[in-house]
């Protein structure tokens, strides 16, 4: 893949866009390549989301938006489609998604970081919804950036479209955490995934992505503490041990 570094480590999926002298801006091809790389995501603990270079993303590259003047309205559905199809691979990833952000994550770039279950981003980080200032909307993103920043942070910086900084971005919930070492913070992040259940993690973030109802809640959790791994998880408290999935008990 020319625009993404796609490499397994163990347990661990780390994604990384590899257009730096774009800082990282999405085109046709990096749409397509994220796309395949989180469709195929099904058999790790995490995916760790990150960008080369100087920036995270800075959204829709130059070039891609120039040939998009030229689209019809047909064309322009099918484009947004591509892109709604690579949010959606990331947001219903089976393994919780870790973001990694530094320098500019906008437009689309916060896209990402809202389809992300757990983001982590520096302290000089800078986000912005930017699209109106191009005449144009957050219209795909909207429903992921909305899941994370809610209504009223939207109607702000969706209509304004100015930057914010990373301590506005921690405070509006579009990031977790605001840390001076990324590396280091991810890797913690990674530890405290590692002491749970791997399948409890896949079902937890189920319950965030649909939303069940009653009964579902309560088919969902007699289905886990039936299971193998939920039968572990609760004879290992009951015995005061370590479960059979962590190695540091």
């Amino acid at each position: 893949m020319a625009a993404l570094r796609v490499e397994r480590d163990g347990d661990l999926l780390r994604v990384t866009m590899a257009r730096p002298e774009r800082r990282n801006a999405f085109d046709a091809e990096l749409i397509s390549e994220l796309t395949e790389a989180f469709s195929r995501a099904d058999d790790v603990r995490a995916v760790v989301l990150a960008g080369e270079g100087k920036s995270f993303s800075a959204g829709a590259d130059v070039d891609w938006m120039r040939s998009s003047i030229e689209l019809t309205y047909e064309e322009n559905v099918a484009d947004a489609r591509r892109l709604r199809m690579m949010l959606e691979a990331i947001n219903s990833c089976p393994a919780p998604v870790i973001a990694r952000v530094h320098g500019h994550a906008l437009g689309g770039g916060c896209g990402l970081v809202a389809c992300a279950d757990i983001a982590v981003a520096a302290p000089d980080a800078r986000f912005a919804f930017s699209e109106v200032r191009l005449g144009i909307i957050p219209a795909v993103i909207s429903p992921f950036a909305l899941a994370k920043i809610g209504p009223s942070a939207a109607r702000r910086y969706f209509v304004t479209g100015e930057r914010f900084d990373a301590q506005t971005a921690l405070r509006i919930g579009l990031v977790h955490e605001v840390a001076e070492d990324l590396d280091g913070a991810v890797e913690r992040i990674l530890a405290e995934l590692r002491r749970a259940g791997p399948e409890a993690v896949r079902h937890a973030k189920q319950l965030v992505v649909e939303r069940p109802d009653g009964l579902g809640t309560e088919r969902r959790i007699a289905q886990r503490r039936t299971s193998d791994e939920g039968q572990e998880g609760l004879r290992a408290f009951v015995e005061k041990r370590g479960p059979s999935w962590t190695t540091d008990g």
